[in-house]
């Protein structure tokens, strides 16, 4: 049986690690401030999507009681 794309476990090194090591010396002026704004788009979608998560996790708890944790980071 094939394993859904979301139990599939996260590569090691992922591309915010890899962007981090990348050399940035042959890039341009104007190409550092286009992915600076690529990043920072990238950053508001993560915080919103953060933001929804910890939203509709709060209303399902507010409905159903709010369960026993089971990750360190509740």
């Amino acid at each position: 049986m094939a394993m859904e794309l979301g139990e599939r476990p996260r590569p090691k090194g992922d591309f915010a690690s890899q962007l981090a090591s990348e050399s940035l010396d042959s890039y341009s002026h104007h190409e550092l401030d286009a992915r600076v704004a690529l990043l920072e788009a990238e950053i508001a979608r993560v915080i919103a999507h953060r933001d929804r998560a910890a939203a509709h996790r709060r209303a399902a708890e507010a409905l159903f009681g709010k369960p026993l944790s089971l990750d360190s980071g509740s």
